[in-house]
């Protein structure tokens, strides 16, 4: 695997970031077969596969941009219209999180098939990884919540007008 020519940071890093960009469909996919019939996000299966497929390459793309530029003010935009949009999709709040919970560890899943985190590397440069994602993971959930509840908050005035 070649690292990103425009990336200076830790070759780990690197790595993630090159494994997003060229497996994000095939991990959404194995993320989608899985997720789809689960009793913890049944509005997945309510969606198309198409906006389900669309919905975590997004995620595990705008991932891998921030890793490589660390925009925190992206992931609150993102993640506010994020949370929005599936308060509309008649997602119920749980399912907003597990849904994001799920994203994260179908990437940490396929990292681990892929051998990414079982060689020998800088174990300090494994920790700072997870870290970051955990990070982005745990800031999406958050802003997905605020943007959940800026939506029903904004249906609920709009019904009771």
């Amino acid at each position: 695997m070649e690292i990103r020519k425009d990336f200076e940071g830790p070759v780990l890093t690197g790595m993630l970031v090159e494994i997003i960009e060229s497996d994000s469909d095939s991990i959404a996919k194995t993320w989608y077969r899985d997720v789809k019939d689960s009793h913890y996000t049944p509005s997945i299966g309510e969606i198309s596969e198409e906006d389900a497929l669309k919905m975590a390459t997004d995620v595990y793309k705008k991932l891998g941009y921030w890793l490589l530029r660390t925009h925190g003010h992206e992931v609150k935009e993102t993640y506010h219209r994020f949370g929005e949009q599936l308060y509309w999709k008649h997602f119920r709040m749980e399912e907003v999180v597990m849904t994001l919970v799920l994203i994260k560890r179908y990437l940490w899943l396929h990292l681990l098939e892929g051998g990414l985190m079982t060689t020998r590397l800088n174990l300090y440069q494994a920790l700072e990884l997870n870290n970051k994602v955990v990070l982005y993971f745990d800031r999406a959930i958050y802003f997905a919540m605020i943007g959940y509840r800026a939506a029903r908050a904004k249906d609920t005035a709009d019904r009771a007008s």
